[in-house]
């Protein structure tokens, strides 16, 4: 699958406000970057920094008044969709080093607050069965709306109100996992189809000794999805953090599938 990824942001910045961006796809075995261009219009100079355990990059900025970016890609990935239940499970003990902290809570996936739901509801399944059995209940039991979340909600919150968007599904999904002793994180990504088209934010299951992507509201398959940056949950994926004040102007953010034989 070959994406084309087109982005475009202005914001209103209060004064003057430094301004972390995360919107560049990442390199990755699985996602070749045939073409890109990132454009900051700013007085002062960019700098950039490694991702998130060192995927993707992240992107200082200054904002004076206004911060205006663009984003142009053509990604190529290559990654082979096999179902979630054919994959084994690691136990803890065994898990690398790096992976270990994604069994923990973090801010928003409080998972230690639903280890008794994952142990009464999903008794005796482990590994993929587990993870496919956690990814079709948030499907299910949640309602995809707009507006019906905030950038404060949490797992809890969504596991109560059965509603939200991409980012409280992924934190649901991580958080559900991590209860179930599977290591989890969340992914910010483009992905073609999306509804409403923006920044998508999927999970992924440490499961069989890799890292598997899955999308809980069944927007996107693995095989579709460009990975941005990741992180324990939004805390580290956010697509723009601005310290201090800013205010949307325009944003858009256009993501299609190109013809295998362009």
């Amino acid at each position: 699958m070959r994406l084309s990824i087109d982005v475009h942001l202005d914001y209103g910045i209060a004064g003057d406000a430094d301004v972390l961006l995360q919107i560049e796809a990442a390199a990755m075995p699985d996602q070749r970057i045939e073409e890109q261009s990132l454009t900051i219009w700013s007085d002062s100079p960019i700098r950039a920094v490694p991702g998130e355990d060192g995927i993707g990059q992240r992107c200082w900025a200054r904002g004076h008044g206004r911060l205006t970016a663009a984003y142009r890609a053509v990604v190529k990935v290559e990654r082979p969709v096999v179902a979630l239940g054919a994959y084994g499970t690691t136990p803890p003990r065994l898990l690398p080093g790096d992976v270990t902290a994604y069994l923990m809570p973090s801010r928003y996936c409080q998972s230690d607050r639903f280890e008794g739901f994952v142990a009464r509801e999903f008794h005796g399944l482990d590994g993929g069965a587990l993870a496919a059995a956690l990814s079709a209940w948030v499907g299910n039991a949640l309602d995809y709306r707009m507006g019906s979340s905030s950038g404060e909600t949490t797992a809890l919150d969504t596991f109560a109100s059965r509603s939200g968007v991409c980012r409280d599904y992924a934190h649901l999904l991580v958080a559900l996992a991590r209860a179930g002793g599977i290591p989890a994180r969340c992914v910010s990504a483009y992905a073609p189809g999306v509804d409403p088209p923006d920044f998508h934010a999927v999970a992924e299951l440490w499961l069989d000794g890799a890292w598997r992507l899955v999308d809980p509201t069944g927007m996107a398959s693995c095989g579709d999805i460009a990975r941005v940056c990741i992180g324990r949950d939004a805390t580290d994926i956010a697509f723009m953090t601005v310290f201090g004040q800013a205010t949307l102007w325009t944003q858009t953010v256009r993501v299609r599938a190109l013809d295998e034989t362009a």
